[in-house]
């Protein structure tokens, strides 16, 4: 069967320039422009809560496919750090796939979206245990099947260390697809600082500490972060969440725990993809390069698209919703193996 690949992408210029993909795939200038198609999963979406085990509740939609008589499966889809089941780029992948029939599940990590009064413990990166939990019982209570996984860059990692535990435990995830994850969070975080443009650090930094107001707002009687604290770099923030709401020892254990680099994805048992971009501006492709990757696990390279945009033309609608769809789409056809 001929799927989708990287080098189909082929965008026009100024689109072939990284950043340019990086920067408009966040944009309002994006969502403003975007087709309405591109929205329609939110049309009769039903907010739900989700159990991530002891005593955590995370958040989420769930829109049922209207387009076939049954259902084609379970597309469960998750956001990047500091996005939500609102992100541009979750609701165009999620309309595409309603589409085609699926029924789509769009969580909230911790802390993400309008969230932040849920739990009181701060959302970290390590957090997959509850994530997982919550796939277990987003499967028990919309059981239709197969059950598909899409993220997008942090939500791509969460959606690969998902899937390497899902077997072990009967959750029925067959398949796991993520977009421009972050393989080795060391290299990431010193790329942002060391040879990124500023303004992505600039960026992130604005929307994790604008996050952190929400949740002290949320639970004024406790005290997450000095304002000291506050006003520093993205590692030097990063540090202080992990000394002070982790029990991790240091900043390299906890971005260690949760890099897929090297081996680490050797463990996969069900099919897996993963596409990115050569010129992504904010995790670097050489860490693809290093994975030692099963036969089951599909590395795809794109020349261009930067970090999660892979964004076609003027209409702003993405490359990612057709080579997803297409490979969702196999899977519920049979066709992958």
């Amino acid at each position: 069967m001929n799927l989708p690949r990287g080098k189909d992408f082929r965008p026009a210029w100024p689109l072939t320039s990284g950043h340019i993909q990086t920067m408009l795939s966040s944009s309002g200038v994006r969502r403003l422009l975007l087709p309405r198609a591109a929205r329609t999963v939110l049309e009769g979406a039903e907010a739900v809560m989700v159990d991530g085990g002891d005593g955590v509740r995370l958040s989420g939609a769930y829109t049922a496919q209207r387009v076939r008589p049954q259902s084609r499966g379970l597309a469960v889809l998750f956001h990047g750090w500091e996005g939500s089941v609102d992100s541009t780029y979750v609701l165009q992948t999620g309309s595409r796939l309603l589409a085609d029939g699926w029924d789509i599940f769009r969580l909230n990590f911790r802390d993400h979206g309008d969230s932040h009064a849920l739990n009181e413990a701060l959302f970290h990166s390590c957090r997959l245990g509850e994530v997982v939990h919550a796939l277990a019982d987003i499967a028990q209570r919309w059981p239709a099947r197969p059950m598909a996984l899409a993220g997008f860059s942090l939500g791509g990692n969460f959606a690969l260390r998902a899937a390497l535990q899902t077997p072990r435990l009967g959750i029925p995830l067959s398949y796991a697809l993520a977009v421009c994850p972050i393989i080795d969070p060391s290299e990431g975080l010193f790329s942002l600082e060391a040879s990124a443009p500023w303004f992505y650090q600039a960026y992130f930094l604005h929307k994790w500490r604008k996050s952190l107001q929400a949740k002290q707002g949320a639970f004024p009687q406790h005290r997450y972060f000095e304002l000291t604290e506050l006003k520093q770099d993205l590692r030097g923030l990063t540090e202080s969440l992990v000394l002070r709401h982790t029990d991790f020892g240091s900043l390299q254990a906890y971005l260690d725990g949760y890099s897929v680099a090297g081996d680490a994805l050797q463990a996969m048992q069900i099919p897996a993809s993963i596409l990115t971009a050569r010129d992504d501006p904010v995790i670097p492709v050489d860490a693809f390069e290093q994975l030692r990757l099963p036969p089951n696990v599909e590395l795809d390279i794109a020349a261009h698209g930067g970090h999660c945009g892979f964004i076609r033309g003027r209409d702003m609608t993405s490359f990612t919703d057709d080579y997803i769809a297409a490979r969702f789409n196999a899977l519920a056809d049979g066709a992958m193996r």
